[in-house]
């Protein structure tokens, strides 16, 4: 008959293990450690870790709940959305978008500096002036391939 082997587990010392991979690390590394341990230690004192634990604990509850949304008209209606939205903004010259609202901010702070409506004249000024024009021009092209795609 065969003898069973008698094993003891060694415990681990995790302060000495990780003293010991701190001296042999390069100076970067170990500088690296002690950052994610300064942020995994603040991250406990704030109750994150708590939270996550908790989270990690409930994820069949989250997971069933979630997917009772996304199964819902609604649910699916919000990620089709979400695709899409995402899509537009893919397509999008982030240049164009960084200039749109830089001029946003510019006309904001000029509508607020008004102290009275303007008049119909100076109304007409600004429409016709050479920005305005090329403004309109690419809001009439946007309007434009909105109505195409409204009528297919």
């Amino acid at each position: 008959m065969a003898k069973p082997i008698a094993f003891k587990p060694m415990p681990v010392d995790f302060k000495a293990d990780l003293a010991r991979k701190l001296e042999k690390a390069p100076e970067k590394h170990a500088e690296a450690l002690l950052l994610a341990y300064d942020v995994l230690e603040e991250a406990h004192r704030k109750g994150l870790l708590s939270m996550l634990h908790g989270a990690i604990g409930a994820k069949d509850t989250i997971f069933n709940t979630l997917s009772q949304y996304a199964a819902a008209p609604g649910g699916i209606a919000a990620i089709r959305n979400l695709l899409t939205a995402a899509k537009i903004l893919t397509e999008l010259d982030p240049e164009v978008l960084d200039q749109i609202s830089k001029a946003m901010a510019h006309a904001t702070k000029e509508h607020q500096a008004e102290r009275e409506a303007p008049s119909l004249l100076q109304l007409a000024r600004r429409a016709t002036s050479e920005d305005s024009r090329r403004g309109l021009s690419f809001m009439t092209l946007v309007l434009s391939g909105l109505g195409r795609s409204l009528k297919n």
